[in-house]
Formats: structure tokens, C-alpha cells, sequence
């Protein structure tokens, strides 16, 4: 839900700071207040369209930022957040976003700058906008797929789980199949490419620590003379008349016996006499290195030439060895696949037929259960249409089979092979068409709120917000409208702009929005009503500008109802 909205500089809004709570939050007030102008900065804030006339006169940006609450962790938002990298904490999301004179927006998601598609990309799963005259997600076909499959659930998503696992299969056989088929010539200069990396590495003949070892034997060979003057120096500081060895062993002779007069020092014989035959062994083993070294100009070279011939390899194959001959390796076996194409081939064909007979299966047990969805569907959306007074009209999901144009092969898809789209007729003996087409003024707002009760429970949206969708209604409509207002909010936060008592009288929270002027500037001011304001204000809205006793009686009276309404 979003919990908190402020804006800054935007329209006549010069700073407002708005917090809103659960259920269902009614916004009224006189028009031109500015009602609408709150509504656009949330959709401006959930990456909607923006112009630089949205900037207050004289100021150079307009500021919009929003706090949303996550309460479930399977929301997809935190989902397309961790794709972005973006970190959700505490379950909520700081949406931002600054609009300047110069036409410039900065976007911000928790703190990271985004572009406005990524705001958008987020701000779906977190607000959705229902305006009067706007073709509405619900309208649009290319989505009526995925909507079925929500309110299918889980015997829906069953299937299609199934279905995708083998999809996948089928399209990395399918793609492999395309590319052991394409023309012969881009294959024999692949053949020919493939041939000759894998000469070029097979004459290396790469060991895994060869480079290590020849890095060493070069530092070895690059110093020798530095190695060698101070290998020769170890030794003849250790050997000789008055060298270190000598001293060392005056030093065991001396202590010899010293246990005998001191119990304490019976260990200093036995260290001494150690390090001495240590160092005895280990002036032996220099000497022998010392014997052993020799400077080859010629071993040197051969060594450079090595090392730069396997950092050649690496910079064509991999970043070490190790990938180096993986590659190699890779490679001998698409080798193989296109030196033996015709047997490849034939033999992916059959296991292409093979998973494509697994698939149309699949893609049968799928459409099974959407079409039991969407029976469930249509007898939902029908209860809802009778609830808003429009029982004569009839609600379709039209199913059908996506077929190539020229061949008419089913064609697979990632969703299946379906392709679905709702139908409707609202006048008795019209034929059924195309959702869109056919709903118009009063009737679309009662049939997108039909279809808004049934997919609200399964679209997991934050928030929904009505504008105005109730405009050209009256009577018993009206109070059917109020009354599946308030059914969505159970399941979803709702903000509704609204001219319409029984919509108000639903409401959990009542916001106030006026505007005053101050100096030469207006300003727009949202406050919360309290029973008795409420009261006024449901009286202003049924008789206009003269509230009578009456009215107040009969504003009161539609609280009863709403309240009854609501226990009940």
C-alpha cells in the first residue's frame, strides 16, 4: 500500500504531505481543488508520462515521492528489485522522482537512480490507475492471457510450468537444429575457423602449470647473478677457519658436560649440537644449488618466446590455461557435430519430433485448464455485472489457437499456444465483440470495476486508484458502484476521487482537498474528515452548496446503510 505521498512544486501544489492508511480512502472536494493533480503525481511517480508544465510557475522542479509498503514477500516487486540491483528493506519502497523546467526527470528507486522505463517497470506492480476515458490494462488483449492465468492460480500455473520445461528443451534443440542447417558456406567457414583454433591449440601443447613454472625459472634466470653472489656468500660465512660452523662448534664442545654441574642447562648441549648439524646439512645443500647454477641466455629466450606464445591463446581463448583447453575442448566437440552434420542432424530432427509431440501435449493439458478458468471466469464476471445492474449483458473469454498465417502450424509460444482475448455484449441480440469495442460512458466504468473485484484478488497490485470512474451514474448504479468500491479495498489498498455520497459514505478514510489563496499563489490543502465533517461534506455533495437539515439527515443516513453494508 503507498503509506505516504509528498510533493513539492507541482501544478498548483506548492507543498503537501499526504499519509494514507488501509481500505478504502475517498478523496473529494470542489473541482479545481485539486484532486486530479494528486492522482497525476502518483502516476508520474509510478513512471507515467511527464512535461515540464507539471513544474510550478517560478520554480525549477517539481518534487514527487511516495513510501510503499510491502506486506507480502512474494510481491513482484521485490522480484524486478532484485534484478536491478536495488535492496528492499524493512518491506518498503521509496519511489522519487524530480521534474525539471528544462523538461528533465530523475528518477529513484530506494535510493538508485533509474531510468523512467525502470520506474515504471516497478511503479505497475505498486499503483494501478483507473481514469474515466482511459483504455485500462483491462482493455487491452495482450494481457488477457496473463489475467486468466492469475485468476486460474495454481492449477493454471501447474500446467504451465510443465509446459515451459519442455518448451525450453524443444527451443535449444529447435536453435541448435537452425544452426547445423544454415547454408553450406557459413558452415564450412565455421568448420574451417573451428579446424584451425583447434590446431593452433593442440600444436601448443598446454600444460596446466606451465605458465606458473616458466614465470619462476624466468625470475630464477633473470637474477642469477644476484642469487649467486649471495648463495656464495651463505656458504663461506658458515664455512671455514673462523666462520660460523667453526664457532658454532666451539660452542658444542664447551657445552658439553654442563648438565653434569647444572641439571637446568642439560638442554643446551642438545640445541646447540642440533643447530650445528641443521647448519652443517643446509651449507652442503647451498653448495651443491651453487654447483648447479648456470646462466643460458638461450634458456631465457626459449622462455620469453613460451610465455608470450600462451599469453597469445589466452587473449584469443581465455583469460588462464585451464579455460584455454576448455575451449579446446568445446570446440573438438562442435567439431565433431559438423564434421558428422548429416548424422547430427538427422538425429536432433527426430528428437525435435519428438519433444514436439511431448509439447502439443502439454499445450492441450494447459488450454484444458484454462478453459475451466475461464468457465469459472465467466460465471464470476456475470455475478458482478448482475450486482452493477448490467445482468443482460453476457462476458466471454474467447480461446483460441495461434496458427502459423501461410502453413497453419500451431505455432509454440512461451505461454503456450493460446492466444486469448474477452469478449463482451452489453445489449440483448448484439453479437459478442472485442472488450474494448464495445463498453462505452457509464457502462465501461461498471464493467472495468467487474472485472477490477475478480482480478484484484489475483494481481497482487499495492494499490488501485479510481478517478472519477463513477461520473454519469446515479441511483441504484451509484450505490452498486459504492458498494464494489469498497469489496475491491477489502483485498487492495484503494484511493477513489469521487462526486458521488454512496461512494464517500463507503469510505474508511475521508480526505478533504480545498485550495486557498495565498498573496498572488494558490494552494492546495488535503485534510481528514471527521464524522460530523464527513457528514457535511456527504450533505455538500447531494445538494450542492446549500447544506439543509435534511441533507445532513440524509447524509447520516447513507453512513447507516454504508456502515450496515460493511458488517454485513
Amino acid at each position: 500500500m503507498i503509506a505516504e505521498l509528498t510533493i513539492k512544486n507541482f501544478a498548483i501544489i506548492e507543498s503537501l504531505s499526504v499519509s494514507f492508511d488501509k481500505g478504502l480512502t475517498v478523496l473529494t472536494g470542489e473541482t479545481g481543488a485539486g484532486k486530479s493533480i494528486i492522482i497525476d503525481a502518483i502516476h508520474l511517480l509510478a513512471g507515467g508520462r511527464g512535461s515540464h508544465e507539471f513544474v510550478r510557475f517560478g520554480e525549477k522542479r517539481a518534487e514527487l515521492e511516495g513510501l510503499f509498503l510491502l506486506e507480502d514477500e512474494k510481491h513482484p516487486a521485490y522480484r524486478i528489485c532484485q534484478e536491478l540491483g536495488i535492496e528492499i528493506e524493512d518491506e518498503m519502497v521509496v519511489l522519487r522522482r524530480e521534474i525539471h523546467a528544462t523538461g528533465k526527470s530523475v528518477c529513484r528507486v530506494n535510493g538508485k537512480l533509474v531510468t523512467i522505463a525502470l520506474l515504471r517497470e516497478v511503479g505497475q506492480t505498486l499503483v494501478d490507475i483507473h481514469g474515466q476515458h482511459e483504455h485500462q490494462e483491462l482493455m487491452d488483449p495482450d494481457l488477457h492471457l496473463s489475467l486468466l492465468d492469475q485468476f486460474g492460480g495454481a492449477a493454471v500455473q501447474k500446467e504451465l510450468k510443465e509446459y515451459r520445461n519442455i518448451y525450453s528443451s524443444f527451443k535449444d534443440v529447435e536453435k541448435r537444429l537452425l544452426e547445423l542447417t544454415e547454408n553450406e558456406q557459413k558452415v564450412a567457414h565455421r568448420l574451417d575457423l573451428l579446424e584451425f583454433q583447434a590446431e593452433e591449440i593442440s600444436n601448443a601443447q598446454l600444460t596446466v602449470n606451465e605458465e606458473d613454472e616458466l614465470l619462476e625459472e624466468r625470475n630464477k634466470i633473470s637474477n642469477y647473478e644476484r642469487l649467486y653472489q649471495s648463495l656464495n656468500n651463505c656458504y663461506h660465512a658458515m664455512h671455514g677457519e673462523q666462520k660460523g660452523l667453526d664457532w658454532v662448534g666451539q660452542a658444542m664442545s664447551e657445552s658439553e658436560g654442563l648438565e653434569e654441574i647444572d641439571k637446568n642447562l642439560k638442554d643446551v648441549h642438545e640445541i646447540i649440537s642440533n643447530s650445528y648439524y641443521q647448519l652443517e646439512e643446509l651449507s652442503y645443500r647451498i653448495r651443491d644449488e651453487i654447483d648447479q647454477l648456470e646462466f643460458d641466455p638461450n634458456r631465457l629466450d626459449f622462455i620469453e618466446g613460451r610465455l608470450n606464445e600462451i599469453k597469445q591463446l589466452k587473449r584469443k581463448y581465455g583469460t588462464t590455461v585451464a579455460e584455454v583447453l576448455e575451449y579446446a575442448s568445446k570446440i573438438e566437440e562442435e567439431l565433431e557435430t559438423l564434421q558428422n552434420r548429416d548424422s547430427h542432424i538427422h538425429q536432433l530432427q527426430e528428437s525435435l519430433e519428438s519433444l514436439k509431440q511431448d509439447l502439443a501435449l502439454e499445450a492441450k493439458s494447459l488450454t484444458d485448464a484454462r478453459r475451466k478458468a475461464s468457465e469459472k471466469l465467466m460465471k464470476s464476471i456475470h455475478k458482478e455485472l448482475k450486482d452493477l445492474y448490467l445482468e443482460k449483458a453476457i462476458f466471454d473469454v474467447n480461446m483460441d489457437v495461434k496458427k502459423e498465417k501461410v502453413s497453419r502450424d500451431v505455432v509454440f509460444g512461451k505461454n503456450g499456444v493460446d492466444v486469448v482475448e474477452f469478449y463482451l455484449t452489453t445489449n440483448p441480440g448484439e453479437p459478442l465483440k472485442p472488450m474494448a469495442k464495445v463498453a462505452s460512458g457509464g457502462e465501461l466504468s461498471r464493467i472495468m470495476l467487474a472485472l477490477k473485484s475478480i482480478f484484484s484478488r489475483h494481481q497482487g497490485i499495492t494499490s488501485i486508484i479510481f478517478d472519477e470512474v463513477d461520473t454519469g451514474v446515479s441511483g441504484r448504479v451509484a450505490q452498486a458502484i459504492a458498494e464494489k468500491i469498497y469489496q475491491v479495498s477489502v483485498d487492495s489498498q484503494v484511493l477513489c476521487i469521487s462526486h458521488l455520497p454512496q461512494v464517500a459514505a463507503m469510505s474508511d478514510t475521508h480526505l478533504f482537498i480545498s485550495k486557498e489563496v495565498s498573496g498572488e499563489r494558490t494552494k492546495t490543502k488535503v485534510r481528514g474528515l471527521d464524522q460530523d465533517e464527513k457528514v457535511r461534506e456527504i450533505g455538500r455533495m447531494i445538494s450542492g452548496v446549500e447544506i439543509t437539515s435534511l441533507t445532513k439527515e440524509h447524509a447520516r443516513e447513507l453512513l447507516e446503510i454504508a456502515g450496515s453494508i460493511k458488517q454485513g
